[in-house]
């Protein structure tokens, strides 16, 4: 009987050969982009408009209106109620929601490719001619500061929207959540909803990406004929979203009075989603904080059994999205953790990464990489990425490229450059009689101590 040694890491295989699917695109006359993707490896095709109207197109003082409108659009067309419309597309055997994130909002259909004329139809009606009901709009609303309610006693989310607001300047919107905050929902009104709607939803900057058993040239010419005659004017375009706050250094405690553990986060505004250094970043993210055996992780979890995980991460936007190392640790390990996050970051910045480290994430990105695109949805998401982020239409066929590319002396680079510790803010959302002097002890900066009710109010 052989005995493994479990203490030699096993050599990873060759990577699957993977192609990403063909795909075609093509500009109306009104302005309305299409991109198709005929993938015929099961009869369902996956529909999704995007409009360039998501929350970084709140108006001051309207933060959550994007969320809001975007929601309210699959609430019912024409003589179609929300009941009503939710009924017809279960009949199709489809499914067909609206949302919005940072930088777009979308109608999103998923359909039997024999159905699909009909669905698309259904789709297209909910874009252009949404009803905005009042009473329906009172209801999102209503559900919507029920969950700032419930986002005051979540740790996560408090410490999220804590690091944004310690991090962007008061203005810029992402220094507010992307649903809005108490004050801004409340005083939302339907009439507010319109006057966005009208403004912001135009064929001039929505993309159609069609995914799924379905032709080319049949998507285009289902396309244009339900959407090819929508009119709109090109929208204004919005205030920069992601001024910087320029303060030293400090740490902010949200407060959670007789909390055993401590939420935190630790970070500072990160670069664009189009930077030249994203293949870098992401390498160096990965050995960062970004895969279970990265150095956060196995420094606090495995070798001091601080947490149950520690991750770090850039949320890539079209502007400037933060980047932040995250953990929820005990009380009393608080500041412990805190240091030890520190010397990780110090360490990413001041060493090259070793050749395991560099080969283990190198095999890790480009090993999963077939695995993101197994659904219709999931290839028609990648596809919304190229069109909101602006990447060249030959990105996924030389991603896997751009990351066996990237070197040790590329991630030393790319940290120095991006990683900045006279920027990093502390945020810990945990109890301030147990963590506040072992906080201040660090030498990170100033303690400030706030409620939860004044991280989400304003």
């Amino acid at each position: 009987m052989s005995i493994t040694d479990l203490s030699v890491r096993p050599t990873p295989g060759a990577p699957r050969a993977y192609t990403f699917p063909a795909f075609f695109s093509r500009v109306l006359p009104n302005g309305l982009r299409v991109v198709v993707a005929p993938v015929t490896k099961l009869p369902l095709v996956t529909v999704l408009a995007l409009v360039d109207a998501g929350s970084i197109a709140d108006p001051a003082g309207q933060e959550g209106i994007a969320q809001l409108t975007a929601s309210l659009l699959s609430e019912g067309t024409g003589a179609l109620s929300g009941a009503d419309l939710t009924e017809l597309v279960e009949s199709m055997g489809s499914t067909l929601d609206s949302g919005a994130d940072w930088d777009s909002s979308v109608v999103k259909l998923t359909t039997l490719s024999s159905r699909l004329t009909d669905a698309l139809g259904l789709l297209a009606r909910v874009l252009t001619e949404p009803t905005l009901s009042a009473d329906e709009f009172q209801r999102l609303r209503t559900e919507r500061m029920a969950e700032l309610m419930q986002l005051r006693s979540e740790p996560r989310a408090l410490a999220d929207e804590a690091l944004a607001r310690a991090i962007y300047a008061p203005e810029a919107r992402y220094a507010r959540p992307d649903g809005g905050t108490d004050v801004s929902v409340q005083a939302l009104t339907i009439e507010q909803v319109r006057a966005f709607y009208a403004a912001r939803y135009s064929p001039h900057v929505t993309t159609v990406v069609v995914v799924g058993d379905v032709a080319a040239e049949d998507g285009f010419a289902m396309v244009s004929r339900v959407l090819g005659d929508w009119v709109g004017a090109v929208p204004a375009p919005y205030a920069a979203p992601d001024a910087v706050q320029d303060v030293p250094r400090g740490v902010h405690i949200v407060r959670k009075a007789d909390a055993p553990q401590t939420e935190l986060r630790v970070g500072h505004v990160g670069p664009p989603r189009l930077t030249p250094d994203y293949f870098p970043l992401v390498m160096c993210n990965a050995i960062l904080g970004g895969l279970f055996s990265s150095r956060l992780n196995l420094n606090l979890r495995e070798e001091h059994a601080y947490t149950y995980g520690a991750h770090s991460g850039v949320d890539w936007r079209r502007g400037a999205g933060p980047f932040s190392m995250d953990a929820a640790v005990q009380s009393d390990v608080t500041a412990a953790a805190i240091g030890e996050i520190m010397t990780e970051f110090d360490r990413i910045r001041t060493e090259p990464v070793s050749d395991s480290e560099l080969s283990l994430a190198r095999s890790y990105l480009d090993g999963v990489f077939p695995i993101r695109f197994e659904t219709t949805r999931a290839i028609a998401s990648a596809l919304a990425s190229l069109a909101i982020f602006g990447l060249p239409d030959d990105y996924y066929d030389t991603y896997r490229a751009n990351i066996r590319a990237v070197t040790a002396d590329d991630i030393l680079r790319v940290a120095q450059a991006h990683l900045d510790p006279s920027k990093l803010q502390v945020v810990a959302v945990g109890d301030p009689d147990a963590i506040s002097a072992p906080l201040a002890a660090l030498g990170l900066g100033a303690v400030t101590v706030t409620d939860a009710v004044d991280t989400l109010a304003t």
